[in-house]
């Protein structure tokens, strides 16, 4: 494998974020780290980056660069936005930059930015038609896509730095909040195309402010998945959410859970401006995306064909990636889910579930040995946990959730009711009978690959009485794979109450 850096030197904040690349073009974050600089910090006055600000900008970066050297890194990508880009200083900060740190870093372009915005989340989140918005200490990206082109993009000079600094004297925290949204409503009201948007396109938040929002309503709601990534949060709990933030002053916002104390002071002049958008447009949800900027720069380096058409798979080049990363036995996962999704479609007349879980399945199918690398003996426990912290790419919760489970009962006793019942916020009532007879399927089609050999090559199933007669169409000997499949006889009649044969 090879190490890749990314340094993204933004107004507010500095990110390191270190990858491993996998041979065949994945890549997996194994470390990072954040620092807030505050480089566009009294910016506004006279367009200088002031000294101070560069002082701890280069600081951070030469730690960045100290773990970057340490990690032996093939490859660093740095870059920095809107407060140098717009810097009358530029030049001598990045002088100072690469004398001190050793290394170029790139000013992007507001295209430049907002197109990599837009490579992180279109390979990240199924979202064919999409407005996504990027708030930073000084300025603000709106991106309007359509599944492989950006159609509209506006990069607006306001952040929340900006908005924090131009609206905050002799006022209240709620006064403050009321200028805001009234200015960035003005802002809002100049952009056409954002007044015809049709009712397929859908709101994603990329950022810290949105990233630590999903934070603050996941702790409120006790919700169950540590997971921000395709969190959808909707327009009355974001309104609930921002009426409790607005009235409170820095020092009580630093302690709200979830909160980032380092952005407590600029967050609420991010709700607000979140607030206008949402009063200007007919969306009544947002979705959070974890990935942006920097993720668009990782797929650019390990899949250089997003450069011009996006990952049409993309919940496959994400559990491919664990696969990769995990060294686990590609061919036999992919055979188990192949078995899988046969046995699925034989018994359909049984199971009577909707095609929404196949994903299900196949997730669980491709990835029920992962666990195996924590502990052979307790694989399936380990796989759930693996499957459930994933944070898999091109998916809703709901089905992660699921997969997790469907590959944890492997025996249908070992399924724990009480630990089911937690994720009841995000499950339906009728995935648990769902989930027991994926269950069963995916036991069985790891049972025919039990020597990951590949000998049974298909199969047709009977419905006669009170029992099903599974027919395997075999290369060689394949008398051990039908008898650990034999084994889950039991589970099968409990989940489809019927007895079964397997020939």
């Amino acid at each position: 494998m090879k190490n890749i850096a990314i340094i993204d030197l933004g107004s507010n904040s500095a990110r390191l974020v270190l990858a491993h690349v996998i041979s065949d073009g994945y890549f997996v974050v194994y470390d990072e780290q954040k620092e807030s600089v505050r480089l566009a910090q009294d910016m506004e006055r006279d367009g200088y980056l002031k000294q101070a600000r560069i002082a701890q900008a280069v600081r951070t970066l030469k730690m960045f660069r100290k773990l970057c050297d340490a990690n032996s890194v093939d490859k660093i990508y740095a870059f920095a936005t809107n407060a140098v880009r717009k810097a009358k200083n530029q030049r001598s900060f990045l002088e100072e930059v690469n004398t001190v740190c050793g290394f170029k870093m790139d000013v992007l372009s507001e295209e430049q930015e907002s197109t990599q915005i837009y490579y992180g989340v279109i390979n990240s989140l199924e979202i064919p038609k999409g407005v996504i918005m990027d708030i930073s200490g000084s300025s603000m990206q709106l991106i309007q896509y359509n599944r492989r082109m950006i159609l509209n993009r506006v990069n607006l000079p306001i952040g929340t730095l900006t908005l924090s600094s131009l609206f905050n004297e002799n006022t209240t925290p709620l006064q403050q909040s009321q200028m805001i949204e009234t200015y960035m409503r003005d802002q809002f009201a100049n952009i056409e195309w954002i007044k015809n948007l049709d009712p397929e396109y859908r709101f994603v938040g990329v950022g810290g402010s949105f990233r630590n929002l999903a934070s603050i309503v996941q702790r409120i709601e006790k919700y169950p998945l540590g997971m921000v990534h395709n969190y959808h949060i909707g327009a009355e709990t974001f309104n609930k959410v921002y009426d409790m933030v607005k009235v409170l002053d820095g020092e009580k916002r630093s302690k709200i859970k979830g909160l980032s104390a380092q952005r407590a002071d600029i967050f609420c002049a991010a709700l607000s401006s979140i607030k206008s958008f949402l009063d200007s447009t007919d969306f009544d949800e947002m979705i959070i995306s974890g990935a942006g900027i920097r993720e668009g720069f990782m797929f650019n380096h390990t899949v250089p064909t997003t450069l011009e058409k996006p990952i049409t798979d993309i919940l496959g080049y994400s559990i491919y990636t664990r696969l990769h990363y995990f060294d686990l036995n590609i061919p036999h996962a992919e055979h188990v889910c192949n078995l899988a999704i046969q046995l699925y479609k034989q018994l359909r007349v049984l199971h009577k579930l909707p095609r929404q879980y196949v994903r299900v399945l196949r997730i669980a199918a491709l990835m029920h040995e992962t666990g195996v690398r924590t502990d052979f003996y307790n694989r399936y426990k380990h796989s759930n946990y693996s499957i459930m912290n994933s944070n898999l790419y091109g998916v809703t919760h709901r089905d992660l959730v699921l997969a997790a489970f469907v590959v944890r009962a492997h025996d249908l006793d070992d399924l724990s009711y009480a630990e089911w019942n937690k994720y009841g916020g995000i499950v339906q009532e009728e995935d648990l009978v769902a989930v027991m007879r994926l269950a069963v399927i995916l036991r069985i089609a790891d049972s025919l690959d039990r020597s990951m050999s590949g000998s049974v090559k298909a199969i047709t199933c009977d419905v006669l009485g009170d029992s099903v007669i599974m027919k395997t169409e075999v290369e060689g000997d394949c008398s051990l794979e039908i008898k650990d499949a034999l084994g889950a006889g039991a589970d099968f009649a409990k989940a489809y109450k019927k007895n079964l044969e397997i020939l």
